[in-house]
């Protein structure tokens, strides 16, 4: 019985010998997930700009770095992306901070699942890469309003990128929720961050002269300690800059008098081009951009020559999913949308294949490091799967129920005032604007479209306004008739000096035949994904086989009985719309090119029936195809 009652007190002292090393070891689970994963060295000084090279722990140190945007890829990637990215030889990780999409109405915040930054910086420190963070507030980044939030715009006095006190304030309360969140994931921290830029290109824009101390000032009182950088091209850097901090130049072709501009302004500092454009960006309706593999590597060659330290912009761009896309205004004679795909020519391609850029970066590289660089990770597989033909369609007009309630207006108004989205208006999407005409004649936009409206009567399609085309001519009729305009903002303008005037939608008067038209119904059509799932649900979905006239929804099926593999698509006979799959925004897609399809990532798809939801403005060819490969369309050299 005494052996028994031992044995007993035995097994007790067993179980809660367990029990504490399991709890033992979720408390020290917890610990490290809430710490920044650090490089197993002791932490003495960071990254400093004392001399003409950086040092780091004392020690001579080059920046090989590289920009990969986590809003651009899919979170299930972003593992894969970076682990390419070290393979590559690099040591450090660049990223933008995209405040439209963690504050996407003031006050609220976001920073969960794709948005999770400090899960991305845990990433990279975990794989021992370095972070160069960027975190605007403006990024410009071919994004839309440079990554500024639109309801920012709601201000008809709002001076963007200055001390202007409600955009000051509006920076203020941003930081407070972003740095917190940071602060702990810098170098001194046991974090990976080495070095924060301050705001970016200001030089380009360079509206008040206080702008970026405030901006410093920001950064530091909030508890960023590690270096601070400035970011600008050659002629911005006499603009650009901030006292005590390091200004770096953007380029993409090497020239001589920009490096000895850089060593005049700042002598005896360490020499760096933040963004070296690998390749460049494509707009609707021109060609794709390519910049030749080996005229690229012979610059970064003659850069690493040169002792200087280098950011490749990008290493892998990603894509402008959903309508975040931005818009170029400076060099061209309108404002032209940037497309979908931020393929960017880069190293590793949208889709994360490896390029001739990224093996011959690879082999410069390796000459640099003393130890054998990783093997590259295997490639994604993909697959081009069987067209799925649309099963049923939506008119857009049935769709308005699923939609905010509309405003009745006299005069028309622009997006970001409507009083939708707890009264921060509408950011992205489309706009319809509808009034009661009774005659027909000249339809004149007074140049007030933002950026494109497609015409209707009677919802009979008439055709397009922008701005080029700035005139109509409407069919007569009997009695009264429905004018509708389905404006869509096609991305805000992200570069240049016209930040202040991105309002979308009608943002002034139209006129019929030279008389003011009054007495609107506005609808916001943002399609965000509730409005998405509610039209998924809808019982107003109609058979093709009754012939459907766009604008509408258009609905397919796609039945996957393996594992989902990357995959692109193609829309040949289609005219100009979005996509959504499994109610992800794909982004939009449009004939006049030059991109041709749209990345599918493998992680966005499921075994069993996918939901594609294409909405279309003008014309469907009734199908959805699949091809293994992207079609960027016609090239040209940079």
């Amino acid at each position: 019985m005494e052996s028994l009652l031992c044995r007993r007190l035995s097994l007790k002292k067993r179980y809660s010998l367990l029990l504490c090393l399991a709890i033992g070891a979720v408390l020290a689970y917890q610990l490290t997930r809430s710490r920044p994963v650090g490089r197993r060295m002791s932490r003495v000084e960071g990254l400093r700009a004392n001399s003409s090279q950086f040092t780091l722990e004392r020690k001579p140190f080059r920046i090989l770095g590289g920009s990969i945007h986590y809003f651009r890829v899919p979170r299930a990637y972003w593992e894969d992306r970076l682990l390419k990215m070290k393979a590559c030889g690099l040591n450090t990780l660049t990223t933008y901070v995209p405040w439209n999409l963690h504050e996407p109405e003031r006050g609220v915040f976001n920073f969960e699942d794709e948005l999770d930054l400090e899960a991305y910086l845990r990433l990279a420190a975990s794989l021992g890469l370095w972070v160069i963070l960027r975190p605007g507030p403006y990024i410009c980044s071919e994004w839309d309003l440079g990554g500024l939030p639109s309801w920012l715009l709601r201000d008809s006095n709002m001076k963007l990128r200055t001390t202007y006190p409600g955009f000051t304030e509006a920076v203020n309360s941003f930081f407070n929720q972003l740095i917190k969140k940071v602060v702990p994931h810098q170098y001194s921290k046991g974090g990976p961050i080495i070095a924060v830029q301050v705001e970016n290109e200001y030089g380009a824009y360079a509206q008040d002269e206080e702008y970026m101390a405030f901006i410093k000032e920001a950064l530091l009182s909030r508890g960023v300690t590690e270096l601070l950088l400035t970011s600008d091209n050659k002629d911005g850097l006499k603009l650009g800059g901030v006292k005590g901090v390091l200004e770096t130049v953007n380029f993409q072709r090497l020239n001589q008098d920009d490096i000895k501009y850089l060593d005049g302004i700042q002598p005896q500092k360490p020499k760096m081009v933040m963004e070296y454009w690998t390749g460049w960006f494509d707009l609707w309706g021109e060609l794709h951009h390519v910049f030749a593999a080996e005229d690229m590597v012979a610059v970064v060659t003659e850069v690493l020559k040169l002792d200087m330290s280098i950011n490749l912009y990008m290493f892998h761009g990603g894509t402008n999913f959903g309508f975040m896309n931005g818009a170029a205004a400076v060099g061209v004679t309108l404002p032209k949308p940037m497309v979908t795909s931020y393929d960017y020519d880069a190293p590793l391609s949208e889709a994360g294949d490896y390029t001739t850029k990224y093996h011959l970066l690879r082999n410069l590289f390796s000459l640099y490091h003393t130890q054998p660089l990783p093997e590259p990770p295997s490639v994604q597989e993909r697959k081009a799967y069987q067209p799925v033909f649309i099963q049923q369609h939506l008119s857009l007009w049935d769709s308005l129920h699923f939609a905010d309630k509309p405003l009745k207006s006299e005069r028309p108004v622009n997006m970001e005032n409507l009083p939708v989205n707890n009264n921060n208006g509408q950011s992205y999407g489309y706009t319809l604007y509808e009034t009661t005409i009774t005659s027909g004649g000249n339809l004149n936009s007074e140049n007030n479209v933002r950026d494109r409206a497609v015409v209707f009567v009677d919802k009979h399609f008439i055709g397009v306004l922008d701005y080029k085309t700035q005139e109509l001519s409407l069919p007569d009729g009997k009695g009264k008739r429905t004018l509708s305009l389905l404006v869509e903002n096609c991305g805000r303008v992200n570069y240049g000096k016209t930040l202040d005037e991105q309002r979308k939608g009608l943002v002034g008067d139209i006129k019929l035949n030279k008389r003011v038209l009054r007495d609107f119904i506005i609808h916001s059509l943002s399609m965000k994904p509730g409005f998405v799932n509610r039209l998924e649900s809808s019982r107003h979905w109609t058979s093709m086989r009754q012939r459907p006239s766009p604008p509408g929804y258009f609905r397919a099926s796609l039945y996957l009985n393996s594992y989902p593999k990357d995959t692109f698509i193609k829309l040949p006979g289609w005219s100009k719309g979005v996509v959504f799959i499994n109610g992800k925004n794909l982004g939009r897609y449009w004939s006049v090119g030059p991109q041709q399809t749209l990345y599918v990532p493998g992680p966005w798809l499921h075994r069993g029936d996918n939901q594609v939801i294409v909405f279309e403005e003008q014309e469907t060819d009734g199908k959805i195809q699949f091809t293994s490969s992207p079609d960027y369309g016609m090239s040209v050299d940079v």
